[in-house]
Order: structure tokens, then C-alpha cells, then sequence
């Protein structure tokens, strides 16, 4: 189940409020400006911050 440009176009980063874009697995939604992933799990983005993982740089 992949996530809706409608819905891509209306979320936001929860920490910065800045934009977003599905990674290229298309299991995640990356912040560039934080450097955070957030994991789509069941076809939901799941924005918590808490749950956010740092992106690796390698």
C-alpha cells in the first residue's frame, strides 16, 4: 500500500514543519531538514517523533 500524493502534499515534518518525501523503498517518509525517517507501517505514516529515526549517513 503505497501513500497518496493528496496526503504527501498536505503532512508535514512534526518537528520543523517543513516538507517531506517518501524514500526510495517506499517504506519511510524523510525530513531532510532533521535528518529523520518516519517508518510507514500498514500503509501509515507513523509521525511521532519519538518514533523518528536518524538517517543514516552512510
Amino acid at each position: 500500500m503505497t501513500i497518496s500524493k493528496e496526503l504527501l502534499d498536505i503532512i508535514a515534518c512534526p518537528k520543523c514543519k517543513g516538507d517531506i518525501h517518501l524514500n526510495e523503498a517506499g517504506n519511510g517518509l524523510i525530513c531532510e531538514t532533521c535528518r529523520l525517517i518516519y517508518e510507514i507501517r500498514d500503509g501509515i505514516p507513523i509521525m511521532l517523533m519519538d518514533e523518528a529515526k536518524p538517517i543514516s549517513t552512510s
